[in-house]
């Protein structure tokens, strides 16, 4: 195992363990993971304690690299439950709101599938090798949230300059250029091309926005929207992860180990 799949895997896992720290500091479960299911039902904030303690003990486990497979295999169809199930109808129904929670769960379901590659037992059950065939679609869960946000920048780049600290002069032009270098990882996801050197160069823009862009909205504003600022912070240390991880497939298609 490379040191760049290591610095993945340790991003990964320290980004899920910070969403479920976020459990104990903010009421219910986070949005992220089940969307305005504490405003419908306020007595399942209980709830919310049990969800992170169970993305903390994961996220410890990925990062020292301890017998993970089997639970970051279960968390990521579980994320994909979340997202088609759950994220997918909520932005049906109520459509923008949605729409960015629904491509992180896409991501970070990617993201465990791409995480229980590593460290498989030698000897599993016959229906964890049968699920564990799931794991190949890991990274085009990744690019489908590349292309979705590759989208957003590029065609309303002037809408998400907002987003961009005002100290970094001509937000619009970061904008666009953010969704050249997302579309840029997509395409290479997808299509197999310079997956190494594109998606390290597209790590290493995810790990600048997240100290230029994400810590500094979370420092400056830390409780807005319960801690969504932090969600922001996390998420983008998972996709750093992510990106190292596909970065080390060099490109060779994904096998299915039986």
């Amino acid at each position: 195992m490379t040191t760049v799949t290591t610095l993945g895997r340790v991003f990964f896992g320290l980004g899920i363990a910070g969403i479920g720290v976020l459990h104990f500091f903010f009421p219910g479960i986070r949005p992220i993971i089940i969307p305005g299911l504490s405003e419908a039902n306020p007595t399942l904030n209980v709830i919310g304690p049990l969800v992170g303690i169970l993305l903390i003990v994961t996220g410890i486990l990925i990062t020292a690299g301890v017998k993970h497979h089997t639970l970051s295999l279960f968390m990521g169809i579980a994320f994909l439950i979340l997202a088609l199930f759950i994220h997918l109808p909520a932005f049906l129904h109520s459509q923008r709101p949605f729409w960015v929670n629904l491509n992180k769960m896409l991501a970070l379901s990617g993201g465990f599938f791409l995480v229980s590659r590593f460290h498989e037992p030698l000897e599993r059950p016959k229906i964890l090798i049968s699920l564990s065939k799931v794991s190949i679609i890991g990274k085009y869960l990744f690019a489908i949230m590349l292309v979705d946000f590759a989208l957003g920048h590029l065609f309303a780049s002037k809408q998400l300059s907002s987003l961009v600290p005002p100290y970094i002069p001509q937000p619009q032009f970061w904008a666009f250029l953010s969704g050249i270098a997302l579309a840029g990882g997509a395409i290479s996801v997808v299509s197999n091309i310079l997956v190494e050197k594109i998606n390290l160069l597209l790590a290493a823009v995810l790990f600048i926005w997240l100290l230029a862009l994400h810590l500094y909205f979370t420092v400056l504003h830390p409780t807005w929207q319960d801690g969504e600022n932090f969600i922001g912070l996390f998420t983008c240390l998972c996709f750093c992860g992510t990106a190292l991880l596909i970065s080390q497939q060099g490109g060779k298609p994904l096998k299915v180990k039986s």
